[in-house]
This record gives structure tokens, sequence and C-alpha cells, in this order.
């Protein structure tokens, strides 16, 4: 019996080894690495659904080192890349996903492919992408990603390709590598004031959300000599705090400013609702005071207000809130002072806002043109500029700046200053395969609107 145990254990290990050695693909750590994979792709998405996606981003690059192999790891890699605004590393690994698993990779990739190739002002390929998501995708599902509305995007920016864009970024250190955005000036171009998500930021805190340093207003003096914005820093004394900080309107004497804040996730004493919309005065000692956050419950609400724009008179004020989120995303609302008291704020109509975002709107001097963003309008791609005249009955139907000014990247923040004969707004500036927010200029005797101003 103990030979015959011997000789059956023997052939039993040679079996055990034939196996092994018959199929390299799928031995034992290559099954282990594959579940492994799993696990961490499944780690990604609950980061993903967490809004953590740089984090995300890491889990899903050790899914592929662990398997390859994986579509799956490389669609995700793609779609962390498309939220960071990496768009040539959103094309390349929703390329290598498709390779990898042409019959089961998820249709959504035709969408990223769609959106990255847009923003890297591959039109043609873009185009092919979209219709592609349209054809894999459910209805459903294609609704809910805008899909159709991105194809239009495509093809109405395709009719303008080939003609020069006005801007010019900005020279000196106002643009730093990081976003850079809400350029506001004094009266007479001496001084900017803008918003960086910069390293120096005071706190040196990051949003847990997004994974990227809380913003900082930050101001620098124009060099006459070098005809560039210099000295620039975050020292604006009692404006910056630990979170979320942003200049967006200044009265043309410099002592009156509008800025929003956001501490909610600091620690500090006192906590704003949400995004709130304050006022802070420049003090006879030189020294920007604490802003105060303005104690209108139809101006700030539990939900987000901010970017908000005031006519020369100090008397009509827009911003923007996603109060109505869960059906419309964000949109621009308008307020009126009487004496020093704000009234009810009421939101503008469809001529101006839609279902979709928006944003950063400004309102010239007079009350009579309000520049906006939106990406619910016809446009070349992402958030669009616009301009809607106020006939003193109504708004008119939003009319698109076009090609001059607008890109197939999201372009917001848009003032014009008619005694410096500039106009400005931030855009995304696409460098090799990532991209941050820069902020751009452009010559006013150079630009046809849609309007006369």
């Amino acid at each position: 019996m103990k030979i015959l145990f011997g000789t059956l254990l023997l052939l039993l290990c040679a079996t055990k080894s034939f196996a092994f050695t018959s199929i390299p693909k799928d031995s034992v750590t290559g099954i282990i690495d594959k579940s492994a994979a799993l696990i961490k792709i499944d780690q990604g998405k609950q980061l993903v659904g967490e809004n953590k996606i740089r984090e995300a981003l890491l889990v899903f690059r050790e899914a592929a080192l662990k398997d390859p192999n994986s579509w799956k790891a490389s669609f995700w890699i793609s779609y962390c890349h498309y939220r960071l605004k990496n768009f040539g590393y959103a094309k390349q690994y929703g390329l290598e996903a498709i390779a990898k698993g042409p019959e089961d990779v998820d249709a959504e990739v035709y969408d990223i492919l769609g959106i990255a190739c847009h923003n890297i002002n591959e039109l043609d390929s873009a185009e092919q992408y979209f219709q592609l998501a349209l054809t894999h995708l459910s209805k459903s599902r294609a609704k809910e990603l805008n899909t159709e509305s991105k194809l239009a995007s495509v093809r109405f920016a395709k009719q303008y390709k080939g003609t020069a864009n006005l801007r010019m970024p900005l020279m000196g250190d106002v643009n730093s590598g990081y976003n850079d955005y809400s350029p506001v000036f004094s009266s007479d171009g001496k001084r900017i004031y803008f918003t960086s998500r910069r390293a120096n930021t005071t706190g040196g805190m990051m949003n847990p959300d997004d994974q990227e340093y809380f913003e900082d207003v930050y101001t620098g003096v124009w060099n006459e000599k070098m005809l560039k914005y210099d000295s620039i820093n975050n020292d604006v004394e009692r404006i910056n705090g630990p979170g979320f900080e942003s200049m967006s309107w200044l009265s043309k004497d410099g002592l009156h400013a509008i800025v929003t804040i956001n501490n909610t996730a600091t620690n500090a004493k006192k906590i704003t609702g949400s995004s709130d919309i304050a006022e802070v005065e420049f003090t006879k000692k030189g020294k920007w005071n604490v802003p105060k956050v303005i104690p209108n419950k139809s101006i700030n609400t539990s939900f987000f207000e901010g970017s908000a724009t005031v006519t020369a008179d100090g008397n009509t004020m827009y911003f923007v809130s996603d109060r109505k989120g869960d059906k419309r995303s964000t949109d621009i609302y308008v307020v009126q002072r009487t004496g020093k008291t704000w009234g009810e704020a009421k939101i503008l109509s469809d001529s101006v806002n839609t279902n979709m975002r928006e944003t950063t709107p400004f309102i010239s001097p007079d009350g009579r043109f309000l520049f906006f963003s939106s990406e619910g309008h016809i446009g070349m791609g992402g958030l669009d500029i616009f301009v809607s005249e106020n006939t003193g009955t109504g708004w008119t139907k939003a009319k698109n700046l076009g090609p001059l000014v607008n890109s197939v990247n999201d372009d917001t923040h848009f003032v014009i200053y008619k005694e410096l004969g500039k106009a400005y707004l931030s855009g995304l500036t696409i460098n090799d395969k990532k991209s941050s927010i820069d902020i751009y200029e452009i010559d006013l005797s150079k630009l046809i609107l849609p309007v006369k101003l």
C-alpha cells in the first residue's frame, strides 16, 4: 500500500506539474493578479464616486500593472484623465482600451474619445467617435451624457476651422502652470487681481473633492519697462483664508470689491453656508478689510453662489447659483440694491439660462450687455462665451462671440475694459497631453462683437 500510495503521489505531482506548464497564460500567478486588478478597479470606481479622481487614477494604474491586458484598467485611466482635462492621455488610454477589448469595451469610451479629440482640436476624429457613441450607447445613456449636443458642437466648430483666434496669453508670471483665472483690473490697468490654485495658497491646504490646492486671490503690478505684470503674490491682507477665495468685481475707484468665499472644508471659526458672495472694502490704511458675507437669503443660500458682477452705479448685481441644480445645473440671477440693502434675487429668462451650465457673468458698466459662459447654447465646445442685450423689457437671445474669442475648450471669465482697449478671458491651455487654465487678453481694436458696445 505504501508503494502504491507513493506511486499515486508521484503521478499526481507529475499531473500538476504538467498542468502548470501547459497553460502559461492562466497560471496561478496570472489568476491572482487578474483578481487583484479587478479588486483595484472596484476600489478606483468607488473613489471616482467620491470625486477623488487623482487618487482613483493611481489605483487604476496599479490595476493596469497587475493585469496589463485589462481593457477595464485602460478605460478607467482614460476616464480619469478626461476628468482631469489631460485630453492627450485620455485619448491614448481610450484607444488602448479598445485595442485590448474590442468586443467587450465599455461603449462610453467612444464618448470620452470624442471629448478628448474635440478638446485637442481633432474635429474629424471627434465627430466619428461621437457618432460611434450614439451607435453603441443606449439612448438613455447617450441622453445623460449629452452626446448629441457634443456632436452638434463639433459640427459648429468645424465651420470655423482655420479661423485665427485673437487671444494671447497674458505676459509675466500671472499664468503659472496651475489653474489661473478670473482677472480683475484697476481702472488704470496698473494692478491685476486674479484667482489661482497654486501651491503657495494660504494655509497650503488641498480641496478633498478635486485634490487641488484651494483658491487664493493673487495680485500683481504693471511693469512699464518690461511690459508685463510682475511682483505676483497672494498677500492681499484679510481677503485670503484657508479655503476658497476669488475676486470677481472691483469698483472703478478700487475701494470696493465682490469676492466669493467657501471655507466649508476647513477648520475656520466661522464657516460659510457653501460658496457665498461677500463684499470687501479697501481701508484708508491701504489694506483690504475682512470680507463680509451679504446677509440676504435670496442671494446666499445653502447652495453654491459666486462669480458676481455689478453695474458701474453699484445697484445691480448678477451672480451664479446652483440652487436649482437638480434640474438646471447653474443659472445666472439678478438682484437690485436700494440704498444699502439688496432686494430679492430673481433668475434670468431662458434667453440667457438653459438647463445646463451658465456661469461667470460680466455686465457692462451701463447694464446693457451681459457676457457669460454657457454650455447649453450651441457653441464650439465645452463652455463658450455669449452675450445678451437688455432691451428694457427683457433679454435678447444669447449670441456666441465666435471663433475670434471662443475655442473648442472651456472659455470663461470674459471681461471688457474699454478704457484699456482690452478684453480678457480664461481658457484651457493644452500642454502636450496635459492642460491648465490660463488668462488671455484680446486687443479690442481687432475684435468684432455681435453687438455694438
